[in-house]
C-alpha cells in the first residue's frame, strides 16, 4: 500500500509533463470550480466576509429567522467592509416565506430632502450637486426595522449585538478590504472626520491590522434598543442634520423621521422554464429580465458556455437592454414607467432582432451616460436560508466607495451619495425631484423552477444586471451548481455606450480574438477580478432537507451552516 501511495504521490507531482494523464486518474473527480457547494439540514449565511457569515449563523443558531440572521449579517458587514455598505446607505430585500410560500420584496432606498429641487440649486447658483446634496436620507435601518417588524424572532438587540461587539472590540482586516481602503479611503484624507475614523495615524489599515469603529459601536447599539427611533431621530438624526447645516445642505428632520420604506411585489420573467424575481424599478433589475428575455431567443446552451456566439449575443443583449433602463427608469411614484412592456417576451423578441453578427458600438445615447457611471460598484450583498427554507436576497450598498466621504461627528459612520445618480436635466424619469429616490443600481435576484428556489445577488455598480444574467444561464442552460455559477469567468460591460467590455481570462483566447474580430473592444483582467462583481447563494430544493449556499472567490466570504443544535 504504501509502494502505491509513493508512485501515486510522485505520478501527480509529474502530471504536468506527462504528454497523457495516467489511466488511474479517470477515477478522480475533476472540477473547475475552487470550492465546494456548503450543504446541511439547518440554514446557510452566505455573505463577502468569513466573519459577518458567522454573525448571521450565531444568530441562525440563537432561534433567529432567515430575516434575523441578513440583519445581524448586514450590520456586521458595515463594521468590516465600511466602504461598501452601513447603515448611512440604502437597502432592497427579496423574502421568500416557506410558509405561506409567497414572495414579497423591499424597497429601503432613501429620497431626496423635499427642499432640494433643481430650481433651489440655481437659486444657490449652483449647476450641479455637491457632496452635500448627493446625500440622499439613508434606507438600511428603516428596511431593517421593517424586516423584523415582520419576520423577526430574535429581538432587535440581538440582531445587533454582533456588530456592536465587532466595533467596540475590534476587526481584522481582510485582503480585499484592506486594497480597497486604500483605494478609496485615501482620497478623503483631507476630511477631517473622515480621517479621524477610517485612516488610523493618517493611513488605511493594512491587511491584518485591528480596526475599531467605538462611536459606530454606539451608533449600533441605539438601532439595537430604539430600532428605526434610535436613527432617524436622536442623538444620530441630530449629528447629520449639524453636517447638513455646517455644508448648507437642505436635508432637514422631517426628511428624515417622514422615510418609510416600500413593500412592492417582484417582477419576473422567464428563462427556459425557470421563473427569474427581480425588484420593480427604481431598481435596474428589468434589465437583466429584458436580457434573459433576449438571450432566450437564441441557442446559447448548444452554442456553449462562454463561446464566442453565446457571449457576442449576451454583450449586445446587455447594450439594449441599458439602452432602456437609462431612457426609462426612476422613482415610479414621479415619473410612469413602462415595466410590464420592458420586461415583455415580446418586446424581447422584437430587441433580439436587432442583434447581428457585428457589435455595435452606438446603441445607448450619451447624454447621461457620465452622470450615470459615477456610481462606483460599491456594494453588499447576502443571502441567508434558515431550517424552515425561509429565505432572504438582501443587498445594502453607499453607492460611491465610502459614499461622499462625509461622516457626520460621533457617528462612525460614512453617508451614501447615491443621490448623485439623479440627473438635472428637466422631464426625465431621473430627474431629481423632491422626496424622489434615484435609479438605482443594486438589486438582489431570485429565480424558481419547481421546488427549486435560489436567493442570489452579484455586486458591482451597473454591472450587476448583466451579472444576473450570466449568473441563471449558468445555472439553466449549463445545469452549474450555485458554487461553479458564481465562479464562472464573465464579462461586464462598464460604460453605456461604445464597444468596449471587460472579460476574465478564464475565456478562451480564440473566444477573445474572434469578440475582437467582431468588433469587441476585449480588456482582459485578471481570473476573479473583483470589478466582475463578488456574489453570494443560498439554495433550496423542496424535494430534499438539504440547504445549499455558495460564495464568491472574487470577495473574502464565506457560506457558513447554521451550528447544529446538540
Amino acid at each position: 500500500m504504501l509502494r502505491s501511495f509513493v508512485t501515486r504521490f510522485f505520478s501527480l507531482s509529474m502530471i504536468a509533463v506527462l504528454s497523457a494523464p495516467p489511466a488511474w486518474a479517470a477515477d478522480d473527480p475533476a472540477r473547475e470550480q475552487s470550492r465546494s457547494v456548503v450543504m446541511t439540514q439547518y440554514g446557510i449565511v452566505a455573505t463577502s466576509q468569513a466573519v459577518a457569515s458567522q454573525a448571521g449563523a450565531a444568530i441562525l443558531a440563537k432561534g433567529g429567522s432567515a430575516v434575523d440572521a441578513a440583519i445581524a449579517a448586514n450590520a456586521a458587514l458595515g463594521v468590516i467592509e465600511p466602504m461598501m455598505n452601513g447603515v448611512g446607505g440604502d437597502l432592497f430585500a427579496i423574502v421568500y416565506d416557506a410558509k405561506t410560500k409567497h414572495l414579497y420584496g423591499l424597497n429601503a432606498s432613501g429620497w431626496a430632502p423635499k427642499n432640494l429641487t433643481v430650481e433651489a440649486l440655481r437659486a444657490k447658483g449652483l449647476h450641479k450637486l455637491r457632496t452635500i446634496d448627493e446625500v440622499t436620507v439613508p434606507g438600511t435601518v428603516a428596511g431593517w426595522d421593517a424586516l423584523h417588524q415582520r419576520w423577526g424572532k430574535t429581538s432587535f438587540a440581538e440582531d445587533m449585538a454582533p456588530a456592536v461587539a465587532l466595533a467596540k472590540n475590534g476587526i481584522a482586516v481582510t485582503e480585499t478590504d484592506a486594497d480597497n481602503w486604500k483605494t478609496y479611503g485615501t482620497p478623503f484624507k483631507d476630511e477631517p472626520e473622515f480621517a479621524r475614523v477610517f485612516l488610523p495615524k493618517g493611513a488605511a489599515p493594512v491587511a491584518g491590522q485591528l480596526f475599531k469603529n467605538p462611536e459606530l459601536s454606539q451608533t449600533l447599539e441605539r438601532i439595537g434598543q430604539q430600532g428605526r427611533n434610535g436613527f432617524y431621530s436622536g442623538p444620530t438624526a441630530e449629528a447629520i442634520l449639524k453636517l447638513e447645516r455646517k455644508l448648507n445642505g437642505f436635508m432637514q428632520a422631517d426628511d428624515l423621521k417622514a422615510f418609510q420604506p416600500e413593500w412592492v411585489d417582484p417582477v419576473s420573467t422567464t428563462y427556459h422554464g425557470w421563473t427569474v424575481y427581480e425588484m420593480p424599478p427604481n431598481g435596474q433589475g428589468i434589465a437583466a429580465l429584458q436580457m434573459l428575455n433576449m438571450m432566450e431567443q437564441f441557442p446559447i446552451k448548444q452554442w456553449g458556455h462562454n463561446s464566442q456566439k453565446a457571449l457576442h449575443v449576451e454583450i449586445e443583449a446587455k447594450k439594449l437592454a441599458y439602452a432602456d433602463l437609462q431612457r426609462y427608469v426612476g422613482d415610479p411614484h414621479a415619473t410612469e414607467i413602462p415595466t410590464q412592456e420592458l420586461i415583455s417576451k415580446e418586446l424581447g423578441e422584437r430587441r433580439a432582432r436587432l442583434i447581428t453578427d457585428k457589435a455595435a458600438c452606438s446603441v445607448v445615447p450619451s447624454d447621461v451616460r457620465q452622470k450615470l457611471s459615477r456610481l462606483s460598484s460599491d456594494t453588499t450583498y447576502l443571502s441567508v436560508v434558515d431550517r424552515y427554507g425561509n429565505e432572504v436576497s438582501l443587498i445594502q450598498s453607499n453607492a460611491g466607495a465610502f459614499g461622499g466621504g462625509l461622516v457626520a461627528p460621533g457617528t462612525g459612520f460614512p453617508l451614501q451619495n447615491r443621490g448623485g445618480g439623479f440627473t438635472l436635466e428637466p422631464d426625465r424619469p431621473n430627474t431629481l425631484r423632491p422626496r424622489t429616490r434615484p435609479l438605482h443600481t443594486i438589486i438582489p435576484g431570485f429565480m424558481q423552477n419547481g421546488d427549486r428556489r435560489i436567493a442570489f445577488g452579484i455586486m458591482g455598480g451597473f454591472n450587476q444586471a448583466q451579472a444576473h444574467a450570466q449568473f441563471v444561464s449558468n445555472v439553466v442552460d449549463f445545469g452549474m451548481n450555485i458554487q461553479a455559477a458564481l465562479e464562472a469567468a464573465r464579462f461586464t460591460k462598464r460604460d453605456f455606450e461604445g464597444c468596449g467590455v471587460w472579460m476574465e481570462n478564464g475565456i478562451q483566447a480564440q473566444v477573445i480574438a474572434g469578440l475582437r474580430k467582431q468588433g469587441h473592444q476585449v480588456t482582459v483582467w485578471p481570473r476573479y477580478f473583483q470589478s466582475m462583481g463578488r456574489g453570494n447563494a443560498v439554495e433550496v430544493d423542496e424535494g430534499s432537507p438539504v440547504h445549499f449556499g455558495a460564495t464568491d472567490p472574487r470577495a473574502d466570504g464565506e457560506a457558513v451552516p447554521e451550528q447544529m443544535p446538540f
